[in-house]
């Protein structure tokens, strides 16, 4: 894009943005700055140059390290889940053990939408699970206005799975709410808006309690970590999130507050409207054990609830070595850090391919394999 206007000479020049979209960030704003100076006419060449080979004009005489690491963008949900602490320490590890790569998190929206960006090749990694996958192959739930789910689904692959955590539903002891039917007309926190946590907890709260949201209650329309400020503030009265427990923003609440979990109830675990969510891909009746949050969490029992699987997924013409690479490095990092990291210890390369149902990107593939983990069938296209 060339801009103009009526301010000086100097003001005016080129606007460049990336094959996604994206701003143009460093170090490629100081290589495409120097290719235009040098006299290169082709900035196409220069877009995705990690190497410094692009062979045109002044580009070639650029020095090496304006092209030293690949970019890379990995959209995850926010801070406070369970996905976003995997993600990053997967962001962080990379980014230490591979020199040519460096991943960026973005760490805003849903995981439905981040899937359509991976798919069209709009961003290169996202988190996903396996009833993500489901609905758009059917092309239901927040796809069913989305005619191209069906294909773009196909674009896709894992890179690995891990388990997300329990879906913790809190609220303070001294809200007066014990149980589901008892969010009547409150404020709740489900998940974002269009995100599968949130069409997830809602149909929870209606299997379990008939209470429809919306008419019933109010679902307060915010990102993850919003809606965490806002339950800390005490602005909303029930917050919903599937993460691993403990939870380190729940652990902080409950470190001066008394806190309770509701559960599913043992007389509607069996109902169809809860088995229907226990029977999608990557989900489970889990376990919140009693006193995991110290003694300020007031359940006297474990709190059953649903637990589910996600992965990190990236798009189909992800370069082969690339991937390969850092599935290696990442669980290598793992390993070592898992006596420091004890919620690491739940991450391991066995679990790259629980509940899959999206076949294995071939770098992540042989990985694995050299891991020597069970490759299923699912799991090799």
């Amino acid at each position: 894009m060339v801009t103009a206007s009526h301010n000086p000479p100097e003001y005016n020049g080129y606007k460049v943005y990336a094959p996604n979209g994206a701003q143009i960030v460093p170090p490629h704003d100081i290589a495409i700055s120097a290719a235009i100076d040098a006299g290169c006419e082709d900035l196409g060449s220069v877009k995705g140059t990690t190497k410094a080979s692009t062979g045109c004009g002044g580009c070639a005489a650029l020095p090496r390290a304006a092209f030293a690491k690949e970019l890379l963008r990995m959209s995850t949900l926010g801070p406070g889940t369970s996905p976003n602490l995997v993600m990053t320490t997967f962001a962080n590890i990379v980014n230490g053990a591979l020199p040519d790569y460096e991943i960026q998190l973005n760490a805003t929206g849903a995981a439905t939408r981040h899937v359509l960006e991976v798919a069209m090749g709009r961003s290169d990694f996202c988190m996903s699970s396996p009833v993500i996958h489901a609905l758009m192959r059917r092309q239901a739930a927040m796809y069913e206005k989305i005619d191209q789910a069906p294909e773009l689904v196909k674009n896709l692959r894992t890179v690995l799975n891990f388990p997300m955590g329990v879906y913790h539903i809190a609220v303070y002891g001294d809200s007066g709410i014990t149980s589901m039917d008892q969010i009547a007309g409150k404020r709740v926190f489900l998940g974002p808006p269009g995100g599968a946590a949130f069409t997830t907890m809602a149909r929870l709260f209606k299997a379990v309690a008939g209470l429809e949201e919306g008419t019933d209650y109010e679902a307060v329309t915010l990102g993850w970590d919003a809606a965490a400020a806002a339950f800390q503030d005490g602005n909303i009265d029930v917050y919903c999130n599937p993460t691993n427990a403990p939870s380190p923003a729940l652990t902080q609440i409950a470190v001066t507050n008394e806190i309770r979990f509701l559960g599913i109830p043992a007389d509607k675990l069996e109902t169809e409207g809860v088995q229907a969510l226990v029977g999608r891909p990557g989900f489970s009746a889990a376990t919140l054990p009693a006193g995991i949050y110290g003694d300020n969490q007031l359940n006297e029992g474990d709190v059953t609830t649903l637990g589910v699987t996600v992965g990190i997924v990236t798009n189909q013409d992800a370069d082969e070595e690339m991937i390969y690479e850092m599935t290696k490095a990442f669980y290598a990092g793992v390993a070592e850090a898992g006596d420091t990291s004890p919620w690491l210890r739940a991450i391991t390369p066995e679990g790259a391919v629980q509940d899959i149902n999206l076949t294995l990107h071939p770098g992540a593939l042989r990985a694995l394999t050299e891991l020597g983990v069970d490759i299923p069938e699912a799991a090799r296209g």
